[in-house]
């Protein structure tokens, strides 16, 4: 992935909190398999 704005990136909802996320260098290889916007909201989860 290129440099981009912050305003660009792409970002997913949070099926826990509601809250929209926006992808981190850390997520980078991963990005299509993550679902939750943190640790907290993945223990969480609603089954």
């Amino acid at each position: 992935m290129t440099s981009r704005k912050k305003q660009h990136l792409p970002s997913k909802i949070c099926p826990v909190c509601e809250r929209p996320f926006t992808w981190r260098k850390k997520w980078e290889r991963d990005w299509e398999n993550v679902k939750y916007c943190s640790k907290k909201c993945s223990k969480t989860k609603q089954p």
